[in-house]
């Protein structure tokens, strides 16, 4: 596909998902050129190194006064500051988006631009517990959902906007939904952010067990404990911010499951299988319904080598 839908795309983090996306972009003919910029020289640097854009700005400015994309695809802890320095040096009628995983602090730092160009909130449910420009692959987005909460803006604008931020997702192959970011961020807190916290928090438990030497761990860890590790391998600045800028509807969910586990310790405590069979069925029926749904395969180690690993 050739018919560009971009001239030049400013890629402000060029991580995972950053480089990921640009990989993606590049693909699918979307852009005709890409930038990359990092606050770290060498992130940016090693992008263009790798071929995943085409050039690396040394200054912020350099980066995006001339892309009619800005992609921020930072933590969501530094969006705030970076859709500021978009907002003085953008150029009119660009599109900006960024990839976090919480959208209603996005949505209020994006509500503060100029009227002269458009800021889609955006999050494709995609990544690794990988980081750097070395770990993006173009097909990332194949087949995932990315999930676009606009601003309440009625101009034709920014609606256009809209338009350009679905089709681009579109192009790369993933699908689109709308939503409220008050929503969002209580659906993803319940379906990844309060996951990851169980990882690291496992994890910890893990190695404060002062009986169970960590080679122990190492070594005898099975799969379900291997999978929480994967996990909370994730970039932990990334969850960091995610934490502190979604703190109410992660409270709200984890009120939830301490609830649930409150159920789950009486009932081992006072050896009621049937409560337990139960919850576990319950499990088991969500688990069938994310493999009908395609967002997972039921094939074994999913994930692993034929070692296992």
């Amino acid at each position: 596909m050739t018919d560009h839908l971009f001239e030049r795309a400013a890629i402000i983090g060029p991580g995972l998902i950053g480089s990921s996306l640009s990989r993606a972009l590049r693909k699918a003919g979307v852009v005709k050129s890409l930038v990359a910029y990092d606050k770290n020289p060498a992130t940016s640097a090693r992008a263009k190194e790798i071929g995943v854009v085409d050039e690396a700005a040394t200054d912020f400015a350099g980066a995006v006064s001339k892309a009619d994309l800005i992609v921020i695809a930072a933590p969501v802890g530094a969006i705030g500051e970076i859709a500021s320095a978009v907002n003085d040096h953008a150029q009119s009628g660009a599109l900006i988006i960024d990839v976090g995983s919480v959208k209603g602090a996005v949505a209020e730092a994006a509500a503060q631009l100029r009227e002269d160009i458009s800021f889609v909130p955006c999050h494709p449910v995609a990544g690794t517990e990988q980081s750097g420009p070395d770990a993006g692959f173009a097909e990332l987005f194949d087949d995932r959902w990315c999930i676009i909460t606009p601003l309440d803006r009625p101009d034709e604008a920014y609606k256009t906007a809209i338009n350009k931020a679905k089709t681009l997702w579109e192009r790369i192959g993933a699908h689109v939904e709308f939503m409220d970011p008050a929503h969002h961020d209580l659906a993803l807190a319940v379906t990844s952010h309060l996951p990851h916290l169980i990882a690291f928090t496992l994890v910890g438990a893990a190695d404060d067990v002062e009986s169970v030497a960590q080679a122990e761990v190492v070594k005898y860890s099975a799969g379900g404990f291997r999978d929480f590790t994967r996990i909370a391998a994730s970039d932990p600045i990334m969850w960091r911010d995610v934490f502190l800028k979604n703190r109410e509807a992660v409270l709200e969910v984890l009120g939830r499951f301490s609830e649930e586990l409150a159920v789950m310790q009486r009932a081992i405590r006072w050896g009621d299988g049937e409560a337990l069979e139960k919850a576990f069925t319950r499990g088991r029926s969500l688990r069938r319904a994310i493999v009908d749904a395609g967002q997972e395969t039921a094939e074994p180690n999913f994930g692993r080598d034929k070692d296992g690993q």
